[in-house]
């Protein structure tokens, strides 16, 4: 499981983001409506990702912010929306357009979207107005108060609640901080080990 990707951008074309880190190149599926929130071939990017396991193969899908994947998440409780159909939905409309317009529950625009149509629309509302789960004022307060937030806004777009998140990280990074050997890592390795113990536990 990991959160993103951090490496230079090697090619951008209509759904697709290529990216390499450490010496692998990356064929990430992104929404049209946010490659231009990358940069230019050659340009250092980073990239949230979402790794999609089906019965032949996996494919992996990215972000240019947190915020777009949790509304690709979201999509992905309307009954009927799976992966592709989201990014295709989001390919049509930017995230602040479509959260609108779901928020004020327009089916007429909504059925408007390629690959959307009436029923669809009709089951998008009824399954997310007023259920969105991409509020940047609560993800600001988590980073402000939590230094495992990144840790945190994983565990809860795997579905965990918040609340109970919040109170197991900060449980196992104060167990954490009386070993020794724990304060002499980098902040990554710290977030690996306290997600790892979080997992584990919360998965129970």
């Amino acid at each position: 499981m990991f959160n993103s990707l951090t490496g230079t951008i090697t090619g951008k074309f209509s759904k697709q983001l290529l990216i390499q880190t450490n010496g692998i190149e990356w064929n990430v599926c992104v929404p049209d409506s946010c490659l231009s929130e990358f940069g230019p071939p050659g340009s250092e990017g980073k990239v949230f990702t979402y790794l999609n396991h089906y019965e032949n193969g996996m494919d992996l899908y990215g972000f240019a912010t947190q915020e777009e994947r949790s509304l690709f998440f979201d999509l992905l409780k309307v009954d009927g929306i799976g992966p592709k159909a989201a990014i295709k939905i989001m390919s049509s409309v930017n995230i602040h357009e479509l959260t609108s317009v779901l928020e004020a529950g327009e089916v007429s625009v909504l059925e408007k979207i390629p690959g959307v149509g009436k029923k669809t629309a009709a089951k998008m509302i009824l399954a997310l107005k007023g259920k969105l789960t991409i509020p940047e004022t609560e993800t600001i307060t988590v980073k402000k108060q939590s230094e495992f937030s990144v840790v945190i806004t994983s565990l809860c777009e795997m579905g965990y609640d918040r609340a109970e998140t919040e109170k197991t990280v900060a449980r196992i990074a104060a167990d954490f901080s009386k070993e020794a050997a724990f304060s002499s890592k980098t902040q990554a390795e710290k977030e690996d080990s306290v997600f790892k113990k979080a997992i584990l536990e919360m998965a129970r």
